[in-house]
């Protein structure tokens, strides 16, 4: 996969995606019932147990699966390269919340979708050419568009802007 450049940058506070993650429960209240959820790990497990406890599931599983690699010291130069299989989940996914933070290229999506074809992918954001493989999403952002999650963040000073110049 060529090495895609990002030329919009979204930063996601704690309290957005709180927000986002419940609208999306809110679109899933009613296409249950839901036997439980299987989170793809890591984005996954954030959204997952607000989804747990707004859906009030308590059945959780995880399949872990692993495709970015790290090119440099900003996570926007990550590459996505061979998808490896961690840890699969049993059956086809039939009832079940399959929850991700997000589809980018939509290659994770597919791999787990065919492992799971019966299970509903639920993702908070979701980016053009990964859209058509999302059962539920909330917000639908740019393929060119790195989506900064509050786990991947830190606080630290911030030089006013005057000091900038």
């Amino acid at each position: 996969m060529p090495d895609l450049k990002y030329s919009m940058d979204y930063p996601v506070s704690w309290e957005e995606l709180h927000r986002n993650a419940r609208a999306l429960s809110l679109r899933l209240l009613n296409k249950g019932p839901w036997k439980g959820i299987i989170v793809i790990t890591r984005g996954g497990l954030v959204p997952a147990a607000i989804l747990a406890r707004e859906l009030d599931i308590r059945l959780i599983d995880t399949i872990c699966v692993t495709s970015y690699k790290s090119t440099g010291d900003d996570a926007t130069q990550s590459v996505q390269g061979n998808i490896q299989l961690l840890k699969g989940v049993e059956g086809d996914g039939e009832g079940m919340l399959l929850v991700d933070d997000l589809v980018d290229t939509g290659k994770t999506a597919r791999y787990v979708r065919d492992l799971l074809p019966k299970a509903h992918l639920a993702t908070i954001y979701a980016k053009p050419a990964g859209v058509d493989l999302v059962d539920t999403y909330i917000t639908e952002v740019s393929q060119d568009t790195w989506i900064r999650f509050p786990w991947d963040m830190e606080y630290t000073f911030s030089t006013p802007l005057a000091e900038r110049r």
